[in-house]
């Protein structure tokens, strides 16, 4: 896999600025090759998301921003942008992790990385030695190597036919949000716009992989577990299990929230996990 650049990754009191190269004090994980999931899985069937004027709200979106000494600035609006050059993709070593903006990088999500369009926004991108079209949302910042204009999700990637060559040279087409239906917090929140409402249920953006869940921890001492279980299950408004699952010659009792159909509410509940200081769980899948 050819990706070779940290995420940028949102934090609770802002961005995190990560950039290609050496770096002091990276964490273990960015040394991990990236790569697609280990049994390839065919996405092709995936549909496109469904584009809706969403609010650029502040996270992922601060202005300007430096990456590896190059000073970035974010878009006012995307009007009329369009621009040529190659893609990369992204997948196994960031899937579950927090984008720019704050939702889970999900492979399986029709989404990508962009260093200048505001968050989230939508884009239609052309392999233009295929000719094949997708749309994205775009929730990501990236990627930070010279001559790469966007980053795929996996799925993406592989709907434009080059998850094998690693990039691929494409023309980049934002999306007018004016000419976008609006979908809203609030209106999900007060339980109008059924139509909008349903739209974002069956985007592919927003959905999680089946059986989703948060894992708080996995112990030994299935009392400690069980506390754990109570303790979290006072938080959130999901599912808290104790399930135990045999690890060699032992027994731990994981304790997991969900399973979660939706990133919203995935980020939702592990925000209030960390907050009861809980630690960050992972996300895991059955």
């Amino acid at each position: 896999m050819l990706k070779n650049c940290k995420r940028l990754a949102a934090v609770t009191a802002g961005l995190l600025l990560a950039a290609c190269g050496s770096q002091p004090d990276k964490p273990a994980w960015d040394a991990v090759q990236d790569s697609g999931p280990a049994a390839p899985v065919d996405m092709q069937a995936t549909p496109d998301p469904t584009p809706v004027r969403e609010p650029i709200g502040k996270a992922g979106n601060t202005s300007p921003y430096v990456v590896n000494g190059v000073k970035y600035r974010v878009m006012d609006q995307v009007k009329g942008y369009k621009d040529t050059g190659y893609a990369s993709w992204y997948g196994t070593k960031f899937h579950g992790r927090r984008t720019a903006n704050g939702e889970v990088y999900n492979m399986y999500a029709m989404s990508a990385a962009h260093k200048t369009l505001p968050l989230p926004s939508y884009a239609k991108v052309t392999n233009l030695d295929n000719g094949r079209s997708i749309i994205v949302r775009v929730n990501d910042r990236g990627p930070f190597v010279q001559g790469r204009i966007i980053d795929l999700s996996y799925t993406a990637a592989q709907k434009l036919g080059y998850i094998d060559k690693g990039i691929a040279r494409v023309e980049v087409v934002a999306l007018d949000p004016d000419t976008l239906p609006p979908a809203t917090d609030t209106l999900l929140a007060a339980g109008k716009g059924n139509a909008a409402r349903q739209t974002l249920a069956q985007d592919a953006s927003f959905k999680l992989p089946a059986n989703t869940f948060l894992q708080v921890g996995a112990f030994s001492d299935p009392g400690l577990a069980n506390r754990v279980r109570g303790e979290v299950a006072a938080i959130v408004d999901y599912p808290v299990s104790v399930s135990p699952v045999f690890n060699g010659a032992r027994t731990l009792y994981r304790v997991r929230i969900g399973p979660l159909a939706q990133q919203r509410a995935l980020v939702a509940a592990r925000e209030s996990v960390e907050r009861s200081r809980h630690g960050t769980p992972l996300v895991v899948y059955d």
